[in-house]
């Protein structure tokens, strides 16, 4: 209790005449409390782990944390788009793609080829060997047209298209022409080597169609219908005929889809397009109905009974359902033991599936996915028309003959005998492919953010350390040293 007009004591504040209230005893300055003086004894509860403090509670509008890995899968995208769009990948893309497409098809030309050479009394390696001395040519070309300036490509478009004429005359030559399995578009070089001029005529066409349109670009020609059609599909319909007399319905489809394909790149108008497209599904109609051996294999498509003259075609699909996800092994295959005609050539993706399975086509599948995309990239992106018109042809070749070659096997299309690109047996297809690919490589170094990438590759390390091109996750950028601005 208090007297009467005397300040109130704070009971939590000690007197400021108390012993201890200042470290000089004195009086503390205004403003300032007194230090809490500490308690004699044990502190309850001393020892004990402080308790956690509580969780702040997340406020609705506030977007909640997603995991590590959502993040990642979040920013695969854009990374998968931003590595796409790399000056090199294009060129890594075809490389790589036509390297692995050729090596798997070489253990597959051996697996399937095995049973086939012992039948006819030869060395179970007969056809492997062949393969690959037709790879080791192969590489050789693929190289040598990678290194070609494009001026040297156009220069070699006129020399190939009359030497692929004049050797496909050759074959409707009584004596010089031989026939395999019904169609004469063979010529014997000596001793087991065989050639199809045919095969070369697609090269032909791709080069020479693409300088010709590139010349008349150059001149503002190409909105003009007949110098557009002129004199490219005369020299079409003229290796279609040639190729037509010895029979071959498979080679034609293929050199049909690259004019197509060389006439889209050109901008070709839709009516053009649809009459060109019409006439030659009218020729290609009369061509079947003409021939029976034709109407049964438009027959066979989706057939189950193997007994109507779809021998083949059935037991393809018996291949690729006994597979199942990932094959019964290599070398393991049950109808490359004289049920499946042709294992090596034709039908090679079906022992494919028996042997690696689900994974295994769907490999092969993704491979010629990949390196028609990149093909498409450097037909898209190139600023010369040459370039344009030879990439895209390239890639409408080799993508058109897997579609024909795999649809064939699948039973979805009618046989037309094509082999798969890089990957069923026979030198003739794959010499002129692996050129073709040569090409694509060729023009993918050739687009100028390539070029600058691969130049300063060449350069790393020869240069001003000071100012050395540092390879980023996104871009090329200038090296500085420290300090510079």
């Amino acid at each position: 209790m208090t007297a009467p007009g005397s300040r109130p004591t704070d009971p939590a504040r000690p007197h400021p005449r108390a012993p201890g209230a200042g470290r000089s005893g004195g009086r503390q300055p205004a403003g300032q409390d007194a230090r809490p003086v500490r308690p004699r004894g044990p502190v309850p509860g001393a020892g004990r782990p402080a308790p956690a403090p509580p969780r702040r509670p997340r406020q609705p509008g506030r977007p909640a944390v997603a995991p590590p890995a959502l993040r990642a899968a979040a920013r695969l995208p854009g990374r998968l788009r931003e590595a796409w769009d790399r000056p090199l990948t294009a060129y890594y893309v075809i490389l790589g793609g036509s390297a692995l497409i050729t090596l798997l098809g070489l253990v597959m030309v051996y697996s399937a080829s095995m049973i086939q050479a012992l039948r006819y009394g030869l060395p179970s390696t007969y056809y492997f060997r062949k393969q690959l001395l037709a790879v080791a040519i192969g590489s050789v070309l693929l190289y040598a047209a990678s290194r070609m300036p494009v001026r040297l490509h156009r220069a070699l478009a006129y020399p190939l298209l009359a030497g692929s004429v004049f050797l496909m005359c050759l074959v409707q030559v009584p004596g010089i022409g031989e026939s395999v399995n019904g169609n004469t578009n063979w010529i014997s070089i000596g001793g087991p080597f065989q050639i199809q001029p045919s095969e070369f005529g697609k090269l032909a066409l791709v080069l020479w169609g693409a300088d010709l349109l590139a010349r008349k670009g150059d001149k503002g020609l190409l909105v003009q219908w007949k110098h557009l059609l002129v004199p490219l599909v005369p020299v079409t319909v003229l290796l279609l005929g040639l190729i037509m007399l010895g029979g071959d319905m498979g080679t034609t489809m293929i050199l049909t889809a690259i004019l197509f394909g060389m006439l889209w790149l050109a901008g070709a108008p839709t009516r053009l397009f649809a009459g060109v497209l019409g006439g030659a599904g009218a020729l290609a109609g009369l061509a079947i109905v003409t021939s029976s051996n034709r109407m049964d294999r438009l027959h066979c498509i989706a057939a189950s009974d193997p007994g109507n003259g779809c021998w083949q075609a059935v037991h393809g699909i018996y291949a690729l359902a006994s597979g199942g996800w990932f094959g019964s092994g290599l070398g393991a295959s049950v109808e490359k033991w004289g049920e499946l005609p042709e294992p090596h050539t034709d039908f090679i993706f079906a022992v494919t599936g028996e042997e690696l399975g689900l994974a295994g086509t769907l490999s092969v599948l993704a491979l010629f996915a990949a390196l028609g995309y990149a093909g498409i990239r450097v037909a898209g992106r190139t600023e010369d028309p040459f370039v344009r018109f030879a990439a895209g042809g390239v890639t409408t070749w080799i993508t058109a003959q897997a579609v024909v070659n795999i649809g064939a096997v699948l039973g979805l299309l009618p046989i037309a005998g094509v082999p798969l690109p890089l990957f069923s047996y026979g030198g003739s297809a794959l010499l002129p492919t692996m050129f073709a690919i040569g090409l694509l490589i060729s023009f993918a170094k050739s687009e100028p953010a390539a070029r600058a990438a691969l130049a300063v590759r060449g350069r790393n390390g020869r240069r001003n350390p000071g100012r050395a091109m540092t390879r980023t996750m996104r871009r090329y950028v200038s090296r500085r040293p420290s300090g510079e601005r």
